[in-house]
Formats: C-alpha cells, structure tokens, sequence
C-alpha cells in the first residue's frame, strides 16, 4: 500500500503523507491514473494498472514510504557569505519570509527565515539551507531581479499582451511569462501567477471564451477540489490549486490553469462573465 501511494505521488497524483490505509484519496489516486492511461477506471490495482505504475516511477526508499525526512549535506548556513546568499534572501522575500535588506551574509535573520520556510513545508527545520530546501524554494519563486538582489526600486513594466486580448473582456493567460492578466478594453485590471499542464497532459493554447463557473467545483474525473473554477475548454477550467500554493512550480495541473494567489482569484471569479474571452498562447 505504501508503495503504491508513493509510486501515485511521484507521478503527481496523490497528494498528502504516505499512510499505507486505501481510503479515499487512494481510490480517486488510482481511478484519475487508470482514466489517463485508458484502462478501466475500477479505483482497484490490478495487474495491469500496478504494471503500468512501475513502468513510469522508481521503487520508493523506505524513508520515504514513512514519511521521514532527513536533512542533507547544508549548501549554506550562518556564517556562509556570497552571490548565492543573496539569492536565497531574495527568493525568501518574494514568498515573505525575509523581510530585511538582501545582503551576502547568512546571518541569524536569514537562519530564522530559512526555519520558518522549513516549517511551513514539512521540511526538516535546521535553519540551514540543504538540497531539499533549495530545491523546494526554487521551485515556488523566480529568478530574482537585478533590482530584488541590490535591493533598488523595481522598475514597473506593462505586461506583454497578446493583441486578441486589447478588445472586450478576456482573460489572457501567457504560457511563456507563466502569467494571467484579466483586460477589459485594453486596460489592465489585475494579474497573478499561473501555472499550466505538463507535457502529458498539455494545457490547449488558442482562443476560447468561459462557458460556465463553479465556485467549488471538485472534479468529476480526478476528484480533486477546484475552487473557483471558470471552465473554457472542455474539462480545462482557470481555477485555485491547493497543490500551486504549496509546491510551486514542482509540480504540474492535469491541464488546467493553476491559480495559487486564494484571494486573488475570489476576486476574479466575481469580475469575469460566461462568454468573457479566454486566450491562451506562448
């Protein structure tokens, strides 16, 4: 059982700690896998399913089939200095965990950051940074400015639009700059962080329009919450992901477009009407 849910969770389909009961979660794990693979969606491992699973994912360790962590080798701790303590500080920034100025020194201020970050992840807290914790950080920020790493006023640049998006009301949700900005009559109204499918389950690019809203939508066949979600093609839909605010960009949708900012997308979801343009491009 442990196996199998590990084994779900590498391929981003169960979420959650390792409990080794097949409850719930599990069930809907197995039923959203075999549904994308074109088996029968039984919600039951059989020979097949469990076949299909080993051919795509490793064989857990058992730290992981138990939940334990341990903490790596530290990249950097108190008392390191340099172009990569920078880096941290302003990556920590960004998701509001440091609050000083970015320097190169990794004093107690960055240490006290680090444990908190550590803490809300379900990281080991050692206050110092080891492959996990990097990792986890790169994956929820950006590669920060040349203004957020010298601590300069950042310089305010429009976003890029793509032309469809000047006329009307339209959601314009940019695959390259991993980002929606919702326009209407060319004119800004808001924008915020997205992120997309991954290459097995492509989100589609072109120009479509909202067919229908849910404000707590739980998905027929991943069944998985989908809060606030504003359908535009088929089964995609723009909607909050639990699994965005948590892990960033270490992970994928299966297709839809991932929102992570909660109050953000409230928002949204009262502003934008059935029949608002949707469109989705590089």
């Amino acid at each position: 059982m442990r196996e199998l849910q590990h084994r779900l969770q590498q391929l981003a389909w169960f979420e959650g700690k390792i409990t080794g009961t097949y409850g719930r979660d599990t069930t809907a794990a197995v039923r959203g896998y075999q549904a994308k693979r074109g088996l029968p969606t039984s919600g039951e491992v059989d020979q097949k399913t469990w076949d299909s699973l080993l051919e795509r994912t490793k064989k857990p360790t058992r730290d992981q089939m138990y939940n334990i962590l341990r903490p790596g080798p530290a990249l950097l701790k108190e008392g390191s200095t340099g172009a990569t303590v920078r880096d941290l500080q302003a990556r920590l920034k960004q998701i509001g965990w440091f609050s000083g100025k970015v320097t190169e020194t990794y004093g107690p201020s960055t240490a006290k950051a680090v444990k908190d970050f550590q803490t809300k992840r379900g990281i080991p807290v050692t206050g110092e940074v080891d492959q996990r914790t990097f990792d986890r950080l790169k994956a929820m920020t950006r590669q920060p400015t040349h203004e957020e790493l010298n601590n300069l006023q950042p310089k305010v640049d429009a976003p890029r639009l793509d032309p469809r998006c000047m006329a009307g009301r339209a959601l314009c949700i940019s695959k390259s700059a991993n980002r929606l900005t919702w326009v209407v009559d060319g004119k800004v109204q808001t924008s915020m962080s997205v992120r997309f499918g991954s290459e097995l389950t492509p989100t589609r690019e072109g120009s479509f329009q909202v067919n229908f809203k849910s404000r707590d939508h739980v998905s027929t066949l991943y069944h998985t919450k989908m809060p606030f979600a504003m359908f535009f093609s088929g089964g995609q839909a723009v909607h909050y992901s639990a699994d965005f605010a948590a892990r960033g960009y270490n992970g994928a949708s299966h297709g839809c477009v991932n929102v992570r900012n909660y109050d953000g997308i409230a928002a949204l979801f009262d502003q934008v009407h059935p029949g608002d343009k949707v469109i989705v491009h590089r």
